[in-house]
């Protein structure tokens, strides 16, 4: 089942006098249960393509589909209720509130969702367990390792069972060894059937996903499924 078309997208920005083509004509499909990396250079339109997928930005033109509604012509308002509903955000910076516990941080988006406190508490619980941190949900950011705390954001990202786990350069503030164990958790991820997107500059995150795609000067440049 398509859970994202894209057709025609582009965005361009206006620097003084000057046009910025981010993003020119991009048509793709996404199908549910998709594990896909967009990958690209610095400047390459992949951002932006990230921001239009996540419904951080609109188009200027070309539609947007994400779960069978057009999202292209939606205001504010529409979009952070459609990004709250079915994107899963996860972070190079973790993103993570400081003096809140694992399991109060995994909890925020289902108080922004109005679920009631001892099942949203039982959801975050769960979440955790999820990532293998069960020992961990009352300890703070600052009492977890960097792997811990990527695994409660993806853990948060969980919460509110979303379409989409979108992570933006995941592994970027981590050691090799901790992002192989990230990347290893999405593969776990995927393999229950969550669609996931991960943005990255990186050959060796890509190579984990099954299907990569490459932006080059605000085009595909090449779109490639592995098999397995």
């Amino acid at each position: 089942m398509t859970l994202i078309r894209v057709t025609n997208l582009s965005r361009r920005y206006q620097m003084g006098t000057e046009t910025i083509h981010a993003l020119r004509d991009v048509s793709l499909e996404i199908q549910r249960g998709e594990y896909v990396a967009i990958m690209g250079p610095s400047g390459s339109g992949k951002s932006t393509l990230m921001n239009l997928i996540g419904c951080l930005d609109t188009p200027t033109s070309g539609q947007y589909e994400l779960n069978g509604t057009d999202v292209s012509q939606m205001d504010d308002n529409q979009l952070a209720e459609v990004r709250n509903r079915e994107i899963g955000f996860i972070f190079q910076t973790f993103n993570l509130l400081p003096r809140s516990d694992a399991l109060r941080n995994v909890e925020l988006p289902l108080i922004y969702a109005g679920i009631p406190t001892d099942e949203r508490r039982q959801i975050a619980l769960d979440a955790l367990t999820n990532v293998g941190l069960a020992d961990r949900i009352h300890h703070k950011p600052n009492e977890l390792s960097g792997g811990q705390r990527q695994r409660v954001a993806v853990a948060r990202a969980l919460a509110n069972q979303p379409s989409i786990l979108l992570a933006d350069e995941p592994t970027g503030n981590l050691d090799s060894k901790t992002g192989k164990e990230i990347l290893a958790l999405f593969e776990e991820l995927s393999a229950r059937g969550h669609t996931i997107i991960v943005v990255t500059h990186e050959a060796a995150v890509a190579e984990h996903a099954r299907r990569v795609i490459r932006i080059l000067d605000g085009l595909i440049a090449s779109d490639v499924r592995r098999g397995g």
